[in-house]
């Protein structure tokens, strides 16, 4: 797939790394060009590029900038009509242990109600950037899940196919508005990572009896 980072922070670089490893196109862009390409440097295969206009030659778009840059960096790489927009956002408190928003909404919710003509998912959320980066095999033949919600199937199947490529087990979440489980799950994630000590090297996931 043709991809476009929006964000070249430890999330975006974690999975342009991934997608460059599973073959496809990837494209980052960032405040700065500079920043964009100093990232790319260090990922043969990815490409640097201006964040001004970057969508038009994008099959799909990954959101990977802190949630409250989100929609800017999606306006500014716009227009986004008809585009698939992975949301890997969470509305995180200044220190990380808590979410702004909640409940009512989502992250994911109010990003698709900026771009109404994009094709909206949540994924890779409640995943670290460290995870992200060692890719999918945990313990015990383990493989990490990643979560997937969307009112829109298409998004949804283009969501699912990037999270197989790379390895880790898609999880189908249900609508767009499950985003209001998936950032908390994600917040309750990082405070195990990180408040309560287990490090970042751990994902929520569920068992089941055969």
């Amino acid at each position: 797939m043709n991809i476009l980072l929006l964000g070249a922070g430890n999330m975006g670089s974690a999975l342009a790394q991934q997608f460059v490893r599973a073959g496809h196109d990837v494209r980052i862009a960032a405040t700065t060009l500079e920043k964009a390409a100093s990232v790319a440097a260090r990922i043969p295969g990815a490409t640097a590029v201006d964040a001004a206009g970057s969508a038009a030659a994008s099959d799909v778009i990954v959101v990977a900038t802190p949630f409250d840059q989100a929609v800017k960096a999606l306006k500014v790489a716009g227009p986004v009509d008809g585009k698939v927009v992975i949301d890997i956002t969470n509305p995180l408190t200044a220190d990380y242990m808590g979410l702004t928003i909640g409940h009512q909404t989502s992250a994911a919710e109010e990003i698709a109600k900026a771009v109404p003509n994009a094709d909206v998912v949540k994924a890779f959320n409640t995943l670290f950037a460290q995870v992200l980066a060692a890719g999918p095999s945990f313990a015990d033949s383990q493989t990490a899940p990643a979560f997937v919600a969307s009112d829109s199937e298409r998004a949804k199947a283009t969501a699912t196919a990037l999270i197989e490529s790379i390895g880790f087990r898609p999880v189908d979440a249900g609508p767009l508005k499950n985003a209001r489980y998936l950032e908390p799950l994600a917040g309750l994630n990082i405070y195990f990572g990180y408040g309560a000590g287990q490090g970042t090297s751990i994902a929520p996931t569920w068992i089941r009896r055969d």
